[in-house]
């Protein structure tokens, strides 16, 4: 019997050891993807005078900063790596902070194309080079209001004790009460709902433009019709990413290697997907950066070949 149970151990260390080689490999992967994309967004001027090229390349270094904060709460945790709780708290809050950051960012990617397809006349008026900065400020300060909310409950019912322990860092470490958790999913399914309608009325606006549209006019209408279906995936797979947290208590009262499974299920299907969306929606399918894109990394083998 105990060689047995040892067997399902050494079984289940292996596969968690996989899972871990297999994340570290898509999270590289995707950050070295976000890093070209960014680079070339700052090769040229026109991309950063430009609110959609602003708000995707806001949109991408939301997204590798998540990445990288996030892989290394996973292999803390993996490894059973401790740190004082204060400095948890502080990779947490960025974490939540920039975990509403990215639907924040895709709801105004999508305003954005309503604004260019349906009212062309007001677009250089709405999107203007001083609008782009307050836009991406408000972006930011819409989403730490969450996060604010959720941090005077938690330095309300802690002592200052329990910031200087030491604990496996995590952001249920921050929620000391059932509430807080269910007040968390509160807000985030609130602000999710309130992104998600502007995404539709957008979606149905730019349909009936297409369909009115003509010739040049209704290409580009349907182009920005299916950006805004993208956009629409996208915030579908952060709001489900908000009900994994719950179905995972349920299922770890059940088994912990179901548990164990469902979790990387999860993390994959709707915490890395939805990340590597954006540089497919604006990286390739975009002309004019795609062409960039193109020229920077041709520019770049050209320069390492003659090196070489």
């Amino acid at each position: 019997m105990a060689g047995n149970t040892s067997l399902v151990d050494f079984e289940f260390e292996r596969q968690s050891d996989e899972q871990i080689f297999t994340v570290q490999v898509l999270v590289m992967i995707f950050l070295c993807i976000n890093l070209l994309l960014i680079t070339t967004f700052f090769q040229k001027q026109c991309f950063y005078a430009t609110t959609r090229y602003i708000l995707f390349a806001v949109s991408l270094l939301s997204d590798s900063l998540l990445l990288f904060l996030s892989d290394i709460l996973l292999l803390l945790t993996h490894y059973n790596v401790v740190i004082q709780v204060w400095l948890c708290v502080i990779i947490c809050v960025v974490t939540l902070v920039y975990t509403t950051v990215t639907p924040v960012t895709l709801t105004a990617m999508t305003l954005e194309r309503y604004v260019a397809v349906c009212m062309p006349l007001r677009h250089g008026e709405l999107c203007s080079t001083r609008n782009n900065v307050n836009i991406v400020l408000f972006i930011h300060a819409l989403s730490s209001v969450p996060c604010i909310v959720i941090l005077s409950t938690i330095f309300g019912s802690a002592s200052l004790k329990f910031y200087t322990q030491f604990q496996l860092c995590a952001v249920e470490l921050l929620f000391i009460y059932l509430w807080q958790h269910h007040l968390r999913s509160v807000i985030s399914q609130f602000y999710f709902l309130i992104m998600l309608i502007p995404v539709v009325i957008s979606y149905v606006k730019i349909m009936k433009v297409a369909k009115a549209a003509s010739g040049e006019d209704k290409q580009s209408s349907r182009k920005g019709l299916r950006t805004v279906a993208l956009h629409g995936f996208q915030l579908l797979l952060c709001l489900i990413q908000l009900w994994c947290p719950f179905i995972e208590a349920a299922i770890v009262q059940i088994s912990f290697t179901l548990f164990h499974n469902v979790r990387y299920f999860n993390y994959i299907l709707f915490y890395l997907v939805p990340k590597f969306l954006s540089p497919l929606i604006y990286g390739l399918r975009d002309e004019v950066f795609f062409h960039a894109l193109k020229k920077y990394v041709s520019f770049g083998l050209y320069k390492g070949n003659n090196i070489g």
